[in-house]
């Protein structure tokens, strides 16, 4: 998922068996009256928000009138994600006219702080376990969104597997959601001066911050030769010594982070136009500003840091 301890929070959930369990949990598990809503608008998450933090989860009661008259159980979006401590776990889109309801609300009750919020901007207030499952909802509610036509011969698909998969009952094509592979790769060299880290920044990033390279695997291509195609493409630089660090499956909208150390072999640096902004070496003392601690890539440059 989305976050460096997303597997610890996965362990905790129990998958459903069948499709017979995909739109209610299984029996003898808690009512649903006490499972949690991962409510979703445009990307964003559904939380309430105070003076100082956001909070999750909403109260259920709330979202069933919020969606009413629809039934909160009949919504059609509505997609068992699975467990976490005992309680099941769902996903839900909000459609437009859903969103202008909470609008509508909010406006003659602000106190309530609703608001639909990015991913990306609960980081650090939300808890990493909470926003890692949300990273699971919102691919597994994409998945189902973006697929629910075969791609074959355009009949309406069907859960399949559990929830893993659509199935065309016509023709019988099958679809996975998709993970799109991708590597990222911290360079290193030894100076005089000390260890040095190349860091790029792409023209997407927020002022002023740096990372490691990073790039999409293309078909036929191994993550160790998309390695040494993306340092070559974006900043002109050979590599040696390539090294696992970790992964990260990161929902933006769908990626697995495979990250990387590598050393310096050569070349000069020449940023690629349109992908790359900036690109320098940087000394340990002297950093710019670093992706959020709860990225790979910031681990992944911590970590080189701490090894020097």
């Amino acid at each position: 998922m989305i976050l460096p301890n997303t597997f610890e929070a996965a362990r905790e959930w129990h998958e459903p068996a069948s499709d017979s369990d995909l739109h209610a949990p299984a029996k003898g598990s808690l009512e649903d009256d006490e499972a949690h809503y991962f409510c979703f608008h445009r990307g964003g998450l559904l939380v309430s928000q105070d003076e100082s933090a956001a909070q999750w989860p909403v109260p259920r009661a709330f979202i069933a009138l919020l969606l009413a008259p629809t039934e909160l159980e009949k919504h059609p979006s509505r997609r068992f994600i699975g467990y976490w401590h005992g309680k099941a776990c769902w996903g839900l889109s909000f459609t437009e006219q859903e969103f202008q309801a909470l609008e509508s609300i909010q406006a003659h009750a602000p106190s309530k702080g609703l608001r639909f919020e990015p991913l990306r901007a609960l980081f650090n207030r939300l808890p990493d376990d909470v926003l890692a499952i949300a990273g699971r909802a919102i691919q597994m509610l994409e998945f189902d969104r973006s697929h629910r036509f075969c791609g074959a011969c355009a009949s309406l698909t069907k859960l399949h597997e559990g929830g893993r998969s659509r199935r065309c009952p016509a023709c019988g094509e099958t679809s996975y959601p998709r993970v799109a592979p991708a590597m990222m790769v911290l360079i290193k060299r030894e100076t005089m001066f000390g260890r040095q880290l190349l860091l790029a920044r792409s023209p997407r990033f927020p002022a002023g911050m740096y990372s490691a390279l990073a790039g999409f695997v293309e078909p036929s291509e191994s993550i160790e030769s998309c390695i040494h195609r993306e340092a070559f493409e974006e900043v002109g630089l050979r590599l040696r010594n390539i090294q696992y660090f970790d992964s990260q499956s990161w929902p933006f909208p769908h990626s697995l982070m495979v990250a990387y150390v590598a050393d310096y072999d050569g070349g000069e640096i020449r940023c690629q136009e349109g992908e790359i902004e900036d690109a320098r070496w940087f000394t340990l003392d002297a950093l710019p500003q670093l992706p959020h601690r709860l990225s790979i890539a910031r681990r992944l440059i911590d970590a080189v840091i701490a090894q020097a």
